[in-house]
């Protein structure tokens, strides 16, 4: 006869159960949570199942780091390394991070924490309506590189950390969405690694130093986009060349002014040269209002909002003014844009009568009040105030 086995001991007895409490109880939390995401149970479940977390990827390493100091080698291979262990993680198609911050203290302007405070929920709101992530961040995560210069680190910091994300998107804390219908298509942009508003020729035949607007642009997730701000950033307040490379800058440019080394002057200058290896991968985007200068925009406002109502008014559009739910509101936006298209309103920039994707207030400063001389306050607040009410209409 064969032996008996062995009866467990009420020690294994209660590990198991303890086990089983765990792993219930994480999935419970799951379930009952109202912001977790979707897949978050299957999550939990495979927590339960394996404490190794999808195996060895960079994270690993211990030489790994964010800042723009040490240079990573191998990015490509090491997010899709990340991407095999983590498949869950890393479906969806091209996924996009929004980036944007604001500086560590409180604003010196009177109402600019207020002002900002708008800006951040207008970010907010396009993000959640439009399925894209957000990162605002807060801190100067590079003291040396700051004012204009600290948007990359920023950008290099949320690479390393969201390996998932394909595009990371730019967007200075001035900029207002004043399109909440409109998504860059990314198919546009195959082949190119950095898109930035600009016209080729004011770029390369009228070298100007306005000839693109660093302050918002889509850098793809990859080894060509941290080489490439290496040597951006080595233009900046941390070379020792930092003087002179203002001084170049100055003599190259003869619409610059002033004779320091900035972010937008530097990359047209990297375009500029004719063994650039930038220049092919990089794409100056026109045809829409990437990122629209505000004073060019501001005053045509209560015009588009006109023609939009008309639009809506015109027989078999009465499904536009139907209330939805803001679950829908992608659905809503293809609908809308459809009949854009057949009412003639769907050219986009200077000539269309398209909501205009971004208005940027580049020079109204809405935190430190240091305006450029050449807006007023009132033109500044003004204009952001019909921006961001026009956004939220």
């Amino acid at each position: 006869m064969p032996q008996r086995a062995a009866k467990p001991s009420l020690l294994v007895d209660a590990l198991l159960f303890a086990a089983g409490a765990v792993v219930a109880t994480v999935l419970l939390l799951a379930l009952a949570n109202p912001f977790a995401q979707p897949d978050a149970a299957a999550a939990a479940l495979r927590a339960g199942s394996s404490a190794g977390g999808g195996g060895r990827t960079f994270y690993d390493d211990p030489a790994l780091a964010y800042t723009v100091d040490r240079p990573i080698a191998g990015w490509d291979e090491k997010r899709a390394g990340w991407a095999r262990a983590h498949p869950e993680l890393s479906r969806g198609g091209e996924r996009v991070l929004m980036v944007s911050g604001s500086q560590p203290a409180p604003c010196g302007a009177p109402g600019g924490d207020h002002t900002l405070t708008r800006l951040l929920k207008n970010k907010a709101d396009y993000c959640r309506l439009r399925g894209v992530q957000l990162l605002y961040n807060t801190a100067l995560l590079r003291p040396s590189m700051d004012r204009y210069w600290a948007k990359i680190p920023a950008i290099r910091a949320a690479m390393v950390a969201h390996p998932e994300a394909e595009w990371v998107w730019w967007v200075d804390s001035d900029a207002v969405l004043t399109d909440m219908d409109f998504r860059p298509t990314l198919r546009r942009y195959r082949g190119h690694n950095l898109v930035v508003h600009g016209w080729p020729r004011l770029v390369f035949e009228a070298r100007s130093w306005t000839s693109l607007n660093a302050g918002v642009f889509l850098i793809r997730n990859c080894q060509w986009s941290l080489d490439f701000m290496d040597a951006w950033a080595a233009m900046g307040p941390d070379s020792p060349d930092y003087r002179r490379w203002g001084a170049v800058l100055k003599s190259t440019f003869g619409d610059k002014v002033f004779d320091e080394s900035d972010d937008q002057s530097a990359l047209v200058y990297m375009l500029l040269q004719s063994s650039s290896p930038w220049r092919e991968k990089v794409f100056l985007e026109s045809d829409y209002y990437f990122e629209g200068y505000w004073l060019e925009i501001v005053g045509r406002l209560g015009n588009i909002t006109e023609r939009y109502e008309a639009m809506e008014r015109r027989p078999g559009s009465a499904a536009l003014r139907r209330r939805r739910a803001e679950v829908e509101h992608a659905a809503r936006a293809a609908a809308r844009n459809a009949v854009l298209a057949r009412a003639g309103l769907a050219e986009a920039g200077v000539n269309g009568w398209r909501r205009p994707f971004v208005t940027h207030f580049t020079g109204c400063q809405p935190c430190s009040g240091q305006r450029n001389e050449h807006y007023t306050g009132s033109s500044c607040d003004e204009g952001m105030r019909r921006a961001l009410n026009f956004a939220d209409d």
